[in-house]
């Protein structure tokens, strides 16, 4: 044990593993944790208990809470999707190799072809309404300082939607319209100000880096929204469905999956897998660099682990090797490679797609949140693919029936009012 790695107390360590600190005490005295105890209490190793949750879920024990409560990220439900297959650790969209659409064609027409048109490598870039971005570039700007870049597109979307006339037409080729100037109007918006019409990667390149990008720069971002367009259903797009299933507009469609992507648990795990990163690069060992985002939060090692795949997460196998090419990409690389490393000898865990993002960001100059906004835009093309097929579905279809649990009818609110 290494005294000067950070360690948990434990009410961190029961956290870390969800469970009481009474059962944190009982894997004590089984002499499955260690402790050390000081004048403030027990203390534990955080990469031990690390380690020690990787290794419940893979043994499965807590059956019994699975069962009573459902494993996390279990399902409550199964729908047909014909977008994103996850098969033998590979990612497909439409059953193409998703390194072969991220590498060879522009997002513009992976989104186009997702949307129901031919798969062309020489699609028109996006057109934004440029009345409806000047608005939505007003209202960004009212902003808070302290604003984040999803937050910014949370504000963008539903003005860019209140200036479009056609919003509320669901025929398809009208949400298929609507959708290139959405998309577009939220790039152009994150922006100071208009952009030439190079695409939507490189546009994005230079509203969040805040210059040109060069053609490999351009590439890896352009992959990196490919890659993320779509990715089984996942809590944003269930989002997006359910409201889609209410008829509610292609604008609301995205505002729906922009409030579920905005969470620790998706969209803004890489900014805590950035600070990861930052801390190695910084000159903190792996081991000292995860012990202390352990203690910190808590919660798993950021950009680590996905439950669909057995080994590394497809799109970061794809995404990696992008920035390792990129003129700032080297160092990152290599504080990658020292903290898989480690964590893989720990947990038998490995990179996610949180971790590419930001080692893409980081690489880049960009913000510290960067990978969520990429995050978001890239998904905006599945929310809208899922919105077409839920729109040809049968209304409301999604609308689920509670079970209620709670005090018998007719309680007195006395009876029902909880205990002091």
């Amino acid at each position: 044990m290494d005294a000067s790695l950070p360690r948990l107390t434990a009410a961190q360590a029961a956290a870390r593993l969800g469970v009481q600190q009474q059962t944190l005490y009982a894997y004590v005295s089984r002499g499955l944790l260690a402790r050390e105890r000081g004048a403030h209490g027990s203390t534990f190793d955080a990469l031990e208990v690390e380690r020690f949750a990787s290794s419940r879920r893979r043994s499965g024990r807590g059956a019994r809470d699975v069962q009573a409560a459902g494993a996390a990220g279990s399902p409550l439900m199964v729908l047909d999707t014909d977008i994103a297959l996850i098969e033998d650790g590979e990612l497909y969209l439409r059953g193409v190799p998703a390194a072969e659409l991220a590498l060879e064609y522009p997002y513009e027409s992976v989104a186009r072809w997702l949307w129901g048109a031919p798969l062309d490598a020489s699609t028109a870039s996006f057109a934004p309404d440029m009345d409806a971005v000047e608005a939505a570039r007003g209202a960004v700007a009212a902003l808070a300082p302290e604003a984040t870049l999803l937050d910014r597109i949370q504000v963008a979307v539903p003005v860019l939607g209140s200036a479009d006339p056609t919003r509320h037409d669901l025929d398809p080729d009208a949400v298929r319209a609507t959708a290139v100037r959405l998309v577009a109007g939220v790039v152009e918006a994150l922006a100071k100000q208009a952009g030439p019409p190079d695409g939507i990667a490189a546009q994005l390149w230079q509203g969040l880096a805040g210059r040109p990008g060069t053609v490999a720069e351009v590439r890896a971002l352009n992959a990196a929204l490919v890659l993320l367009v779509d990715h089984d259903l996942a809590v944003s797009t269930l989002a997006a469905r359910a409201a889609a299933s209410a008829r509610a507009t292609p604008y609301a469609v995205v505002s729906s999956g922009l409030g579920a992507l905005d969470s620790a648990l998706h969209g803004n795990a890489s900014g805590a897998a950035s600070e990861l990163i930052r801390l190695v690069l910084d000159g903190a060992d792996a081991r000292t660099a995860l012990a202390q985002t352990v203690a910190r939060t808590a919660r798993p090692a950021p950009g680590f682990g996905h439950s669909l795949y057995p080994g590394i997460d497809a799109r970061a196998g794809i995404l990696l090797p992008l920035v390792a090419d990129l003129s700032g990409g080297s160092a990152v690389a290599d504080a990658v490679d020292r903290l898989a490393g480690e964590v893989l000898s720990r947990t038998g865990r490995h990179p996610n797609v949180d971790l590419a993002l930001a080692a893409l960001t980081i690489a880049a100059g960009m913000p510290a949140d960067a990978g969520v906004a990429i995050f978001a835009i890239g998904r905006m093309a599945g929310w809208i693919a899922h919105a077409l097929d839920e729109y040809g579905q049968r209304p409301l279809r999604l609308r689920p029936r509670g079970r209620y649990v709670g005090p018998d009818a007719g309680t007195p609110a006395s009876a029902a009012s909880p205990e002091e």
